[in-house]
């Protein structure tokens, strides 16, 4: 299993499934992050948080525990 966390700079990743609970796995959903969307990882902060990534033609980061709980292939 991998995340979105240990995704390198540069790699596109394909979202496999969403873990957390509730309130937390609502909002990673409302910000376009779902089953089978495509990410792009643009940049990687030095201490990994956060992570900038590209998602559904827009910019966004995620702070590392939130890019946890996105499974990628």
């Amino acid at each position: 299993m991998k995340t979105l966390r240990e995704a390198e700079c540069g790699q596109t990743v394909r979202v496999k499934k969403l873990a957390g609970e509730g309130a937390v796995k609502r909002r990673i959903m409302d910000m376009g992050i779902t089953k089978g969307v495509e990410v792009f990882v643009r940049k990687v902060a030095p201490f990994g948080d956060p992570v900038e990534i590209t998602v559904r033609g827009y910019e966004l980061s995620l702070r590392k525990a939130d890019a946890e709980m996105v499974e990628v292939e």
